[in-house]
């Protein structure tokens, strides 16, 4: 997961751990690390690199007495009325309660939210079953201290395998281009594409009937046939629709610019690399019943190979990779 800082801090995790494991000075620390010497004190003394809690040891309302606590979470757990509903009762006797002053009472004694009753939760339906080669494709914008770059991120539904390039621009030629740059690195024949309606994958909707959208076709459309391959688009306003890729893009982020500074566009291709090559043939996913993306490929090619353009383990990475 991605660190949580508070407004004003001077320091990261592997800031703070540095200094908890460095033998230096505090004066050459705070040096190094252009920082107040008090700061560098203060990490210096903590077991711990997160900020400390700075509220109230023991929290407790400013508004209410303990018999009105008491009070509205006896109602509470009793009526398991919704919180407006509850805040309306007790009024009448606690006239100075605020619905604000409600929530968080009920926030300290884990009773915010309401047991779920059978059948008023929608249940979610499950992906429809696809074989390997059913990619979810989107875009995310990223920063380093050089500038901004585009995240084009595609993970497979089935094989979890997962591809990232950075670009300078986020248009229909680089759209088409990472298209081709994942058909080309991706060992089995893919066949379906899901992206959203951005500007990049697909015209927009009140122009798609139009003569000029017929005759031409958009780019990433042309590189879809160019391949043999479907392309889907999501329903306008569903981002969850293509969750696994939107779901992929926060881990990546999680992993590189929301928990490391990078001075150059070099040190963000080269970290996000190694991140994808640990997540590829590394990391073990419940989904995949405990095998990595690259180990249920392999298996897929011992079931299906027509489905192959090459043997996946000539992907396997060695010394000469």
């Amino acid at each position: 997961m991605g660190q949580v800082l508070h407004g004003s801090a001077a320091t990261t995790h592997a800031v703070r751990a540095a200094i908890q494991r460095s033998q230096a000075s505090i004066a050459a620390l705070a040096r190094r690390f252009d920082l107040n010497p008090k700061t560098v004190h203060k990490w210096k003394r903590r077991a711990f690199v997160h900020d400390a809690p700075m509220g109230p040891k023991t929290p407790r309302s400013t508004v209410l007495t303990p018999e009105d606590e008491a009070l509205c979470v006896a109602f509470r757990k009793y009526t398991v009325l919704p919180l407006d509903d509850c805040l309306y009762a007790l009024q009448a006797t606690i006239p100075h309660l605020t619905r604000s002053a409600l929530h968080r009472l009920f926030q300290r004694h884990g009773i915010s939210r309401l047991p779920e009753l059978e059948g008023t939760k929608p249940k979610h339906a499950k992906f429809k079953p696809y074989p390997i080669g059913y990619f979810h494709l989107d875009i995310a914008e990223v920063r380093t201290e050089q500038g901004k770059l585009y995240l084009f991120v595609a993970i497979d539904r089935t094989s979890k395998f997962a591809f990232a390039r950075l670009e300078t621009k986020a248009n229909m030629q680089t759209a088409s281009a990472f298209l081709d740059a994942l058909v080309e690195v991706v060992p089995y024949t893919l066949h379906t594409v899901l992206t959203d309606n951005g500007i990049q994958f697909a015209d927009l909707p009140k122009n798609r009937a139009g003569p000029t959208a017929r005759l031409r076709g958009h780019p990433f459309d042309r590189a879809c046939r160019r391949h043999g391959i479907d392309h889907r688009l999501t329903q306008p306003n569903h981002p969850w629709t293509n969750g696994q890729v939107e779901r992929m893009n926060r881990t990546l982020k999680e992993a590189t610019v929301k928990r490391h500074h990078y001075d150059h566009h070099n040190q963000l291709h080269r970290h996000l690399q190694l991140f994808l090559d640990a997540y590829n043939f590394a990391k073990r996913l419940k989904t995949l019943k405990g095998l990595t993306p690259f180990e249920f490929i392999c298996k897929t090619w011992t079931q299906q190979p027509d489905r192959f353009k090459l043997d996946p383990t000539h992907h396997m990475p060695g010394l000469d990779s």
